[in-house]
């Protein structure tokens, strides 16, 4: 019997060990548990080796490119645009998910640009600064013709004012500024038809570029050719015995002042109401608003003495008004301008031209003040009460005011120089006609300066520094004229009608 118990106990052992091996519900479930077990631990190996992957080729992308050491804090993203967009568009990895997905990443959307379109519907699908990138026609591309196009009239109205009142004249050299008028002229009636055109060809256009956070601020650059081309036609163009056109640019004057102070007071309260801007996005370009009111002066101070004495002195202290108005606008943005600079260091390389912008208000102010001390009649009684005032006290007190300004003039002259000379720009933008036409107004303040303290060496260098103006102007043109043939400018993304960083 033990040994028949001991046979059933082996059978009914092996029965159950059968049982535990074979059993095909047992084996399932541990195989179940193998599976999990291996996914538990695998798959954040997986996600962490893909992320290293991911991380590790943007990293060797990131390296290869060569930075210079000389670079404003802002041109990283300029310096070598078209390199290094293109090579992302070839090279990049896609981002884990889409590793792992299958997905595919969109290259234009992730990539920053230092002129990047804000409206979705009017980004490109290519890299604009590409030399390679497709060509527009002309409908399209005067959809980009900005109100910043007015920097080109401006600054060749001051070119002309420049040639008429230099210190050292030869035979000729009026003429030549005579011509000068007569093109800038013909450059303001063309922009100004083009600017129809556009609002025409492109309907909706018009109250988007008064009211764009960027373009807006160059609206003031078409009151400013203006005011050129009243100075100048003064210059060039009145006979100063013709009562009947003398009381023509008095009446010119009037509606300028009125029409400009409109736009200081309209033009700034909409910005204040509608556009939010940080303090390290300041730029120069917020001054243009006051700039054309503030010239009211600079024009009084040219055609008062050309004007009857009964309306000498309201121009002469309408102007004055004007100009006190621009100047105190303008040094109150000089506090946010510093500001910016300190707190954000000195702007995108393609953008310092516009630094040149500051040395305007100060300069002009000396330009108008000697002007309009000059403009006084030598016989005035402002209180009427038979005393006369001394003309030439008046005068003084304007010389050495002008010397004051003078001197920040200067400064920001300096300051603005040693910013595009560090790291000059690299693509023309409209932005370069600022160290063209309120260095033009540095220039005729220091040659109004030297002609009231009778000194011929500071006469010659203001025809020095006419020269450097000639000289800017020049390049300048050629650059503008290069640019639109090249479509570097006039072309989506690369105007001022894009929101920059």
């Amino acid at each position: 019997m033990g040994s028949s118990d001991s046979h059933s106990k082996f059978s009914t052992d092996k029965q159950d060990a059968s049982t535990l091996v074979w059993n095909p519900h047992v084996g399932v479930w541990w195989l179940h548990t193998l599976v999990e077990l291996s996914s538990l631990f695998l798959r954040p190996l997986l996600i962490i080796s893909v992320y290293t992957k991911y991380f590790c080729i943007t990293m060797a992308h990131h390296d290869m490119r060569v930075h210079d050491p000389n670079m404003d804090r802002d041109s990283y993203n300029l310096d070598n645009l078209s390199t290094q967009r293109n090579h992302h568009e070839s090279h990049r990895p896609n981002s884990p998910s889409d590793l792992m997905s299958g997905a595919s990443t969109d290259i234009e959307s992730g990539t920053s640009t230092p002129t990047h379109i804000k409206d979705a519907n009017q980004h490109p699908s290519f890299d604009i600064y590409d030399p390679n990138r497709p060509k527009l026609g002309l409908r399209q591309r005067m959809k980009h013709f900005t109100w910043a196009w007015y920097t080109l009239p401006m600054s060749t109205g001051g070119l002309s004012l420049l040639f008429f009142a230099q210190p050292n004249q030869f035979p000729g050299l009026k003429t030549i500024g005579l011509v000068i008028y007569i093109i800038n002229l013909i450059i303001f009636t063309c922009v100004t038809t083009a600017m129809v055109s556009r609002f025409f060809l492109h309907p909706g256009t018009f109250a988007k570029s008064m009211t764009h956070p960027r373009e807006g601020f160059f609206l003031p650059t078409f009151f400013l050719s203006v005011a050129t081309i009243i100075t100048s036609t003064d210059r060039y163009a009145i006979p100063k015995d013709n009562s009947n056109l003398v009381w023509a640019v008095q009446a010119t004057f009037w509606g300028y002042l009125v029409v400009t102070l409109i736009l200081s007071i309209g033009q700034y309260s909409y910005v204040f109401a509608a556009h939010s801007f940080s303090l390290t996005t300041m730029m120069p370009t917020w001054i243009l608003p006051i700039f054309p009111i503030m010239l009211s002066g600079t024009i009084a101070s040219v055609i008062a003495e050309t004007q009857p004495h009964v309306a000498a002195v309201p121009i002469i202290v309408a102007g004055l008004t004007c100009q006190g108005l621009g100047l105190s606008v303008a040094v109150m943005m000089y506090a946010h301008m510093i500001g910016r600079l300190m707190q954000a260091g000195l702007p995108n390389r393609e953008h310092r031209p516009g630094l040149f912008m500051c040395v305007g208000p100060p300069a002009f102010t000396a330009l108008a003040l000697i002007g309009m001390a000059e403009g006084l009649p030598e016989d005035i009684d402002f209180i009427q009460d038979g005393t006369f005032i001394n003309v030439g006290m008046v005068r003084l007190m304007a010389t050495m005011s002008a010397i004051f300004l003078w001197a920040l003039s200067l400064w920001w002259f300096g300051i603005a120089a040693v910013a595009v000379i560090q790291s000059p720009p690299k693509y023309f933008h409209l932005g370069w006609w600022a160290m063209v036409f309120p260095n033009t107004g540095f220039t005729l303040a220091t040659i109004s300066i030297a002609r009231s303290l009778g000194s011929k060496a500071i006469g010659w260098f203001a025809t020095g520094m006419s020269i450097v103006i000639l000289s800017a102007f020049a390049f300048i043109f050629y650059s503008h004229v290069r640019a639109v043939i090249s479509q570097d400018i006039m072309y989506p993304g690369r105007d001022e009608d894009v929101e920059d960083h």
